[in-house]
């Protein structure tokens, strides 16, 4: 049976019956505090509840779905945009995911793809991961659900896999321009490690960016009160590098459950000489690898030419749209879709 609460604002409406057996609660919510269970989140920065809470309040519309039977638990962080319904998400995460949970996840996520059909035509999902079959499962959730679904690789993370190297090991690996770019410059630049928030260090890092190479921080604020949320619960991990006293470099990453996060990195654009980015990222590797002993390194997404000295391996991140072919709204954005589809199979012969 599955049983579609009705809590208030924004959830519920009916019910529908199926089989024998446990009952599947499917129900709608606002907000986190509705969810303040931990059973329902994830592990790492971007799938916990204090995560979205701090995009709640950003000018987001949030609409949290979940289905639940019995241990299992499904649950979609989506946001109402412009178009229909879209991750609820910002450029600071690295990807984008269901939250899944129990041996019966996959089939709920399937009834939760088919009620979300009930008032919603289009759903847009943005930086789904492709390991652990992140993509396929929510692919072929969502056509079981009656959707027509179309995913495509929309952008590149770069990772690195220790395997218990120490970074003596790891650095000997590396492209020889970059081993002699560091060996010329360490002895100019002099770098700092932190393992907590500081107002000083942030407002160092505030004041580099605005001077480096990078346009204008997206969400200032958001990445400070992130920044300090992850150094309350012990994630914090801020590198400084200076030249002659004067910050000229600074990145922010932070360690959770084995994986270090590259988040923010700047350089003074003044200070290109130098390479301080370069001499920075080498001190925080060796913090990673040798003081964290971290099994992973993940450097978010875009594919930089730089990623690649110092990464090892790529993964792809997916766009996923989900288009309810039974709303006339949908068909143009479907037929465009489908023509893309057809030409590349057309020139093929």
């Amino acid at each position: 049976m599955v049983d579609r609460q009705d809590g208030g604002k924004g959830r519920g409406g009916h019910g529908l019956l199926g089989g024998l057996g446990d009952v599947t609660t499917i129900a709608y919510h606002e907000t986190v505090n509705d969810l303040q269970d931990p059973a329902w989140w994830g592990p790492g920065p971007f799938a916990t509840r204090d995560w979205f809470a701090l995009l709640e309040t950003r000018r987001t519309r949030p609409l949290y779905a979940t289905a639940r039977e019995g241990s299992s638990r499904v649950l979609l962080p989506l946001n109402r945009g412009p178009r229909g319904l879209e991750s609820l998400a910002n450029w600071y995460a690295f990807t984008w995911q269901p939250l899944l949970s129990g041996p019966a996840a996959p089939r709920l996520l399937a009834n939760l793809a088919r009620d979300l059909r009930t008032n919603h035509a289009r759903i847009d999902f943005a930086g789904v991961p492709a390991e652990r079959d992140v993509t396929g499962i929510l692919v072929r959730a969502f056509r079981e659900g009656g959707w027509r679904v179309f995913s495509e690789a929309a952008d590149t993370n770069h990772i690195l896999r220790p395997a218990g190297r120490p970074f003596a090991d790891y650095l000997a690996t590396r492209p020889g321009r970059l081993r002699t770019t560091l060996k010329r410059k360490a002895k100019a630049v002099q770098t700092q490690i932190a393992t907590t928030f500081s107002n000083e260090d942030w407002q160092a890092f505030e004041e580099i960016y605005a001077v480096s190479w990078k346009p204008a921080e997206g969400d200032p604020d958001f990445l400070r009160r992130f920044a300090i949320a992850q150094s309350r619960k012990g994630h914090f991990l801020f590198g400084l590098a200076r030249h002659d006293g004067e910050p000229v470099a600074a990145q922010f990453w932070t360690i959770e459950n084995g994986t270090a996060f590259i988040h923010k990195l700047a350089h003074r654009q003044d200070a290109t000489r130098l390479s301080p980015g370069s001499v920075l990222t080498a001190a925080l590797f060796e913090h990673a690898l040798d003081a964290a002993g971290v099994d992973c390194v993940d450097f978010g997404t875009g594919n930089d030419a730089y990623k690649a000295d110092w990464m090892e391996e790529t993964r792809t991140r997916h766009r996923i749209t989900c288009l309810d072919p039974r709303t006339p709204r949908t068909w143009p954005a479907l037929a465009r879709r489908i023509a893309r589809k057809l030409v590349p199979a057309a020139r093929g012969g």
